[in-house]
């Protein structure tokens, strides 16, 4: 118990080796901005690659140059998303006094289909980022925006809301880190027992298989869905694995979404502990952080602007189970059994 209860100590502890910088204005604050972008949109819908294309992105009184590219995996497929992810990169510095002041490159996180559900499993998987931030300042930050989407000559395509994601730098400098690279695969020892402990236990109650926080895909640095900060390299026990995208999960449970072959289960909504044996007394602790967390995380998920009283019920009956299953220290210690060595 003592060892448990210093690990939860540890916790809360500032994770700064070096001075924190605040937030940038666009992740400063929660509440929904009203943007339009202007560009080739039909042919971003259309053609997948990754050019870079001419755009503007407008808030407000301010229009600012971009340039449009397609980006990631699984929902930059034709066959998945209707409308793909998209990568805003500012062609000359914002200005100090814009709420864009500070950004380079950012994703922008999009509806994927037409449909009404599609935007209900965009603010689930909002809400998912927003519900780790409860645990942690060693998160990625979102912010919500509706966007209007135009063709170079103005004529609308289509309104929908999508998000914003932090650039990992700027996670990494508010908590006086840096930013890590490494190859495809780094040791389980190099993870720090905390934050890799936090990451498995999140993504365990999201119901996300998606994910690894050593090995990235084949050919490609680490890692798949995590990105890496830390104050000392590459050290042993000092890496911090950061988590996103989580629209396989069983959470956000989207049509397309499906889990591993090799984990031999049916529904991306069945739980798969997925930590590690060693990182076992960190997870203990994270589990009744969790636990205490608990109206908080709940909190995040209804308060999320757009989703429907039907979703958030669903959510948070999905969420319960996950609660049940860890509703004690023995239950912790049981599902705890099931890691991997």
């Amino acid at each position: 118990m003592r060892t448990i209860l210093f690990v939860i100590a540890l916790l809360f502890a500032a994770p700064a080796a070096a001075a924190a910088a605040p937030p940038k204005p666009l992740f400063a604050a929660d509440d929904t901005i009203h943007i339009m972008i202007q560009g080739p949109i039909s042919t971003l819908a259309r053609n997948r690659s990754s050019e870079a294309r001419p755009g503007t992105l407008t808030i407000g009184a301010e229009t600012l140059p971009v340039t449009l590219a397609v980006r990631g995996i699984t929902r930059r497929s034709a066959d998945i998303c209707g409308f793909p992810p998209i990568r805003v990169e500012f062609t000359r510095p914002p200005a100090p006094a814009s709420l864009f002041a500070g950004q380079k490159r950012l994703k922008l996180v999009t509806h994927c289909r037409s449909q009404e559900s599609f935007q209900q499993y965009l603010l689930l998987e909002y809400a998912a980022y927003r519900m780790y931030q409860q645990l942690t300042p060693l998160s990625f930050r979102v912010r919500l925006a509706d966007v209007d989407y135009r063709q170079p000559d103005g004529k609308p395509f289509v309104q929908r809301l999508g998000f914003f994601l932090e650039d990992t730098s700027d996670v990494a400098k508010r908590n006086g880190l840096k930013e890590l690279h490494a190859p495809e695969l780094i040791p389980v020892t190099t993870l720090s027992p905390v934050g890799a402990a936090r990451y498995a236990m999140f993504q365990h109650m999201i119901g996300n298989h998606d994910w690894s926080m050593r090995a990235g895909p084949k050919g490609d640095d680490c890692c798949h869905n995590a990105k890496l900060i830390g104050a000392l390299g590459l050290a042993s026990g000092a890496v911090i694995p950061v988590p996103y995208d989580f629209d396989f999960s069983g959470l956000v449970d989207t049509p397309y979404a499906t889990p591993p072959d090799v984990l031999h289960i049916n529904d991306v909504r069945q739980r798969f502990y997925a930590g590690y044996c060693m990182h076992n007394v960190e997870a203990a602790a994270i589990a009744a952080q969790m636990r205490a967390k608990r109206p908080q995380l709940l909190a995040a998920l209804a308060s999320t602007p757009g989703l429907q009283p039907q979703t958030i019920a669903r959510a948070q009956s999905y969420l319960d189970g996950f609660f049940r299953g860890v509703s004690t220290d023995a239950a912790v210690a049981m599902l705890l059994k099931r890691c991997l060595n």
